[in-house]
């Protein structure tokens, strides 16, 4: 037993793969023992045994036949059923399972009387212990099921003893049924092991089967005339295993049925699932104290194998799910009258019948009691069984990702009859919304075709409600919308295209008569009524929306051997925009069956097909202009859609003539061949020369586009300005940067002068300011029409408030109905007329003032969005195009945008900055050309400006686009305005005190650029000294510190090197020594970090040196000396003992140099070291050491 001791201990343990370790270990143990095990010959002699008191006590048996492990194992297992200890029933339960079905030397009554013993109760025992000891009796009785002892014929080694009997199967039988009648809350468990027992005996051959199911039979409905969820349990497993039974006689008098799940017993059987009395009229809802439980019965599983068996099962449906589902769920668990426990349990047993239903029958779940509950529930978090109801949701969702196909049955449901078409809404959740993401392109299809059947549906009664017939329209065009706007959904061009049809034929025209066999499935059915003016306006706007949705998506367009990704296209590389202006071609030919809303003039009729023209030539454009020739395409197109959708008061011809005037002369069609004087040819170069250039009209049309504001509009612009971006000329980009010019408020909204000059005529009018008021808030029109009128109001009352006061000041009430007007006259002089004049005037002043100062902020706020989605162009083509030389023209105009907004403006800045930092100063390429001279004056003014900064967050973004520009400079051979700047920002940073520059400005130029760098280094030498104070003598020193640390990448310059280290010692020892001596703010931090850089040019030198004496003659031992000792001498560094010892530190390199010889200092240039870290005593022990190490190995080769 000393080997099995110790897993009995984890058998109790909380984690599930411990106690299963813990079995395996054990039963492998037991197994072993029991084979080397050698019975007793006589073991019947031996039955009783004495105590320790000399009493007789009879034995077990156990130890006849089986080892001493094995026995003690067995009553160990039994009696820790009874353990209250963490999950030691558990763990218990299950070695005592595999034993029993491991070994074949017990029998079913040894182990039933073990248990029975183990588990008594007595009188004295506390709730506690009572429970724990009845689970023990429960859970040691479904082992010996479990483990088919129960039911097993076999005999006992060298005996003729059966394993198990009839008395024994009716002994479990017996006291499981009282388990259960004992304690209400064990009858569920109990009769799930009866149910064990009935299914083991029904596959089973024991020789007395008969009478086991004889007593079974007598057991549940003879003794037992209750009926409970248990009992329905046991009915159902029994009557497919015996038919030949009387079951009507069985059932009766509560069923009326034989068969259990017949229709007539459903309600019957309702009640008693619902756990309430089947006999009783009326029904209580309310659970029995103590008997409810969150886990759904058991006897749901065994219910839906027989009415919803799953696919693998080979067994009939057995009754009528629908009305099982109706009746026995719907009707009961879900009742407008059912309590929240009941309804919990309806859930669960939806979820447990999800994944067993087809798509055909999918309807049969979504009742509508249970839609109403699971609605109601779902869209409250407050609601009693939220987090039931989101459950129900996640499975539903997950159960359409397993198979996509069943999502439009889901679908169907969630919006049909019992839901609404408002789920997702209704519910704030977006459980249709993932379904549909979920779904295949098949499944997609087949919901459009529903949503459109929605829409051509004739209404089945002769009144038709149009109220509601319009409301389920505009629901269907936001679902159509919905799936091209949801970026999750598969696209497929097929769909796409049914949708952006359907929109447009509805949208633009009015169907007269169908065509069954047109492409356009729009025209194969016409809707009954027609749809409203109203619907039509929605239809156009939603078109639109979805373009600009599709024209923001990339999409794989596979060409011969290659595949790109292109944005705004279908998958053959046509715009969508461009098929959707097919379609309504195609419409506006077919005057059989449609006519369009509205017609057009001969003017706009003729700018059209001029449009149409061009569009027809850009298709043979050359390779070269391929790009540009798409990017017109898209901006012709979606122009002359914007046309077609358009408002009468919202159409811009204007837009339309300036793109279809610049794509003509951006790609002018082919001349015919004729005679043409030189005097008219000269005349038109000449014209030509006054337009501007095509792409500026393009881009100024573009930028028109982002003043509307819409998202089509701005979509378009993206995408077209990124596609005629390799196009742009010098004066393209100064007609973007003039849109970021700060302007005025005033100018922005001059159209509004008429309004203020009204409103100063109102104050001179009197009493017509109201009707002036209200006729001029008649013309405004805007979404904020209402919030205006409010506004207005509000002032009205504030204008009216102050009147009265003035009036008031000078002893005149206000008129009411009552007064007097000529009493009121009379009592006026002259004077008092003159007093309330001035105090009226300055009323209405308050007031119009007041107006203006909202239209301000108003005008303010549209300009910043505006300028917001010019920088979106700028992005664009700084993305596109990085090596255009025009990119350097936008950095200083988008610095001045950031040094001149305002904090209202934050936005803007910010967008701004991470241009210039991100896209610009990040950049991996630089412009294959550029004019040195302009590239030099904005590196002049970004310094100026750094010089200046009022932040340090723009002096960074400075910094980046300072370093840009010094790339670009240096790459094109223009090194020396990038050194004359960063000379005078040098001189600027150490001399001037106001000075906003920081030391990583220069810092991080050093690190680029040590090339160019230095041939700064004479001038970082004499900075030290031209200092204001030591820390920016220490950052000086910092700046050469970082150069000497870079000197291995200049190349082969050994010379200047050899002639710049005695000049860097002579600065450093001049500032230390004055530090000593004067009147110097230099710090003993400083100090040490100049003494550093000295050490690291120490070992630079040497690196370089052709010989050891060079080096010294280079760093002069002797003046290091001797400022060891002025360091030791001076009142400000003397404690500061550090210093010293790096002085002779550096002097005992310079010496070890001299005695190391070549291959020392060979071995100390591949040795990289720290310059704080190595002393000379360090040194010398190193040579020590390899001393040693020489010496050692003599000896061991000795």
């Amino acid at each position: 037993m000393s080997t099995t001791l110790p897993l009995f201990w984890h058998l109790s343990s909380a984690n599930k793969k411990e106690r299963i370790d813990a079995s395996v270990k054990l039963i492998s143990a037991l197994e072993h023992f029991q084979s080397k095990f050698v019975p007793k010959e006589s073991p019947e002699s031996s039955e009783d045994e004495e105590d320790e008191d000399g009493k007789v006590a009879k034995s077990d048996g156990l130890d006849a036949l089986n080892a001493q492990d094995v026995s003690y194992s067995i009553r160990r297992l039994i009696r820790g059923l009874a353990s209250p200890r963490e999950s030691s029933r558990l763990g218990f339960a299950v070695a005592l399972t595999e034993l029993l079905s491991r070994i074949d030397t017990v029998t079913c009554a040894q182990i039933v009387q073990l248990i029975l013993d183990s588990s008594k109760t007595q009188g004295s025992m506390t709730g506690q212990e009572e429970r724990d000891v009845l689970f023990a009796r429960l859970f040691g009785l479904t082992a010996v099921i479990q483990s088919g002892l129960l039911l097993r014929e076999t005999t006992l080694p060298s005996s003729s003893t059966v394993a198990s009997d009839l008395a024994s199967y009716k002994e479990v039988l017996a006291q499981l049924l009282a388990l259960g009648e004992k304690k209400s809350w064990l009858r569920e468990s109990a009769w799930w092991s009866i149910a064990l027992a009935v299914d083991a005996l029904t596959a089973s051959d024991v020789s007395w089967k008969d009478e086991a199911v004889d007593a079974t039979f007598a057991a549940a409905y003879s003794e037992t005339k209750t009926w409970t969820p248990e009992k329905v349990a046991l009915t159902l497993k029994l009557q497919p295993a015996y038919p030949s039974r009387d079951w009507k006689k069985l059932l009766a008098p509560t069923f009326k049925n034989p068969d259990l799940l017949s229709t007539g017993n459903l309600s019957t059987l309702a009640r008693i699932l619902k756990e309430s009395d089947a006999d009783e009229d009326q029904e209580t809802d309310v659970p029995k104290s103590g008997s409810w439980k969150p886990q759904v019965h058991f006897v749901w599983d065994v219910l839906l194998d027989h009415v919803l068996p799953r696919g693998e099962s080979a067994r009939p449906a057995k009754g009528s799910f629908p009305e099982f589902f109706r009746i026995v769920v719907d009707e009961s668990l879900f009742a407008s009258t059912s309590s929240s426990e009941r309804k919990y349990w309806g859930f669960q047993v939806f979820q447990k019948a999800l994944p067993r239903v087809s798509a055909d029958d999918m309807p049969m779940l979504f009742t509508k009691n249970f839609m109403r509950s699971w609605i109601n529930h779902l869209s409250n978090s407050d609601r009693y069984l939220h987090k039931a109801a989101r459950q129900v949701a996640a499975d539903i969702q997950n159960v359409v990702k397993g198979n996509p196909r069943i999502g439009f049955s889901l679908i169907l449901q969630l919006t049909g009859v019992n839901g609404s078409r408002q789920f997702d809404k209704l519910t704030k959740t977006k459980t249709v919304e993932s379904i549909l993401t979920s779904m295949d392109e098949e499944g997609i299809q087949s919901y459009i075709a529903y949503l459109l059947k929605q829409v051509d549906d004739e209404p089945s009664s002769e009144t038709t409600d149009i109220q509601a017939l319009n409301t389920r329209r505009a629901w269907v065009v936001e679902q159509l919308a919905s799936l091209i706007r949801n970026g999750a959904i598969p696209k497929s061009d097929s769909w796409i295209q049914t949708i952006l049809d359907w929109l447009a034929v509805h949208g633009l025209c009015i169907i007269t008569k169908k065509s069954e066999k047109s492409a356009i499935l729009a025209l194969r059915s016409v809707p009954t009524p027609v749809l409203s003016e109203e619907l039509r306006k929605n239809c156009r706007d939603r078109l639109l929306g979805c373009l600009a949705e599709l024209t923001a998506q990339t999409t794989l367009v596979k060409e011969e051997n290659k595949a790109t990704k292109a944005a705004g296209v279908a998958s053959d590389g046509r715009f969508w925009v461009s098929r959707v202006l097919s379609t309504i071609e195609e419409l506006e030919k077919d005057s059989k069956h449609v006519r369009p809303l509205s017609e057009v003039d001969e003017e706009e009729a003729e700018l059209r097909q001029k449009a149409h023209q061009i569009l027809a030539r850009l298709k043979d454009v050359l390779e070269g202009q391929r790009e540009a020739a798409k990017g017109v395409e898209l901006l012709l197109s979606s122009i002359l859609l914007h046309q077609y959708c358009a408002d009468d008061d919202d159409t811009d011809s204007e837009a339309l003539e300036n793109c279809i005037d610049g794509a003509s002369r951006m790609f002018p069609a082919e001349s015919k061949k004729g005679k043409k004087s030189r005097k008219s040819m000269g005349e038109d170069k000449g014209k030509e020369k006054e337009l501007p250039a095509p792409i500026d009209v393009l881009v100024d049309t573009v930028i028109g586009f982002l003043e509307k504001g819409t998202a089509y509009m701005r979509a378009v612009a993206n995408q077209v300005f990124s596609l005629l971006s390799s196009q742009v000329q010098e004066s393209t980009i100064d007609l973007i940067l003039t849109q970021l010019e700060r302007r005025d408020p005033d100018e922005l909204m001059a159209d509004d002068d008429e309004d203020v000059e009204m409103d100063g005529d109102e104050d001179q009018e009197g009493e017509e300011s109201e009707d002036d008021e209200s006729s001029s808030s008649s013309s405004d029109e805007g979404e904020d029409e209402d919030e205006e009128e409010e506004g207005d109001e509000e002032a009205h009352l504030e204008l009216r408030r102050k009147i009265e006061e003035a009036l008031r000041v000078n002893g005149i009430s206000a008129a009411t109905g009552d007064s007097d007007d000529e009493s009121e006259e009379d009592l006026m002089d002259d004077d008092q007329m003159l007093a309330i004049d001035e105090q009226l005037a300055a009323a209405f002043r308050a007031r119009a003032s007041e107006k203006g100062r909202r239209k301000d902020v108003d005008a303010q706020r549209e300009a910043t969005h505006f300028k917001n989605r010019v920088l979106d162009l700028i992005d664009v083509f700084v993305k596109k195009q990085p090596t255009s030389p025009l990119v350097i023209r936008l950095i200083f105009p988008l610095v001045e945008l950031i040094v001149g907004t305002g904090p209202d403006e934050k936005q803007l800045a910010d967008k701004a900055t991470g241009i210039l930092r991100n896209r610009i100063g990040k950049s991996k390429e630089v412009p294959s050309s550029v004019v040195k001279e302009d590239a030099a004056k904005a590196l002049d003014e970004l310094h100026n400006l750094a010089r200046k900064a009022s932040t340090p967050d723009i002096l960074a973004t400075l910094n980046q686009c300072s370093i840009y520009l010094s790339r670009v400079l240096l790459h094109h051979d223009g090194a020396e305005p990038v050194l004359n700047a960063y000379r005078e920002s040098l001189m600027d940073f150490v001399g001037r005190k106001a000075s906003r520059l920081n030391p990583p400005f220069i810092d991080d130029f050093v690190k680029r650029h040590p090339q160019s760098a230095w041939c700064l280094r004479d001038d970082l030498v004499r900075a030290p000294g031209e200092a204001l104070n030591g820390f920016r003598q220490a950052q000086a020193f910092h700046f050469i510190h970082t150069l000497v640390n870079q000197l291995q990448a200049l190349g082969d310059r050994k010379p200047e090197i050899l002639a710049f280290m005695p000049k860097l010692r002579q600065a450093i020892l001049d500032t230390l020594s004055n530090a000593c001596t004067s009147e110097s703010s230099l710090t003993p931090a400083h100090a040490k970090e100049i003494l550093k850089l000295a050490l690291v040019s120490v070992r630079q030198t040497k690196r370089f040196a052709s010989s050891t004496d060079e080096a010294s003659s280079i760093w002069e031992p002797s003046k290091w000396s001797n400022l060891s000792s002025q360091l030791a001498s001076s009142d400000r560094f003397k404690s500061s003992v550090g210093l010293q010892a790096m002085c002779k530190q550096l002097v005992q390199l310079l010496q070890d140099s001299n005695t190391a010889g070549t291959k020392a200092s060979g071995k100390e240039k591949a040795t990289k070291r720290k310059a704080d870290e190595v002393a000379a005593d360090e040194e010398g022990a190193a040579s020590a050491k390899k001393a040693k190490h020489k010496k050692a190995r003599k000896e061991k080769s000795g």
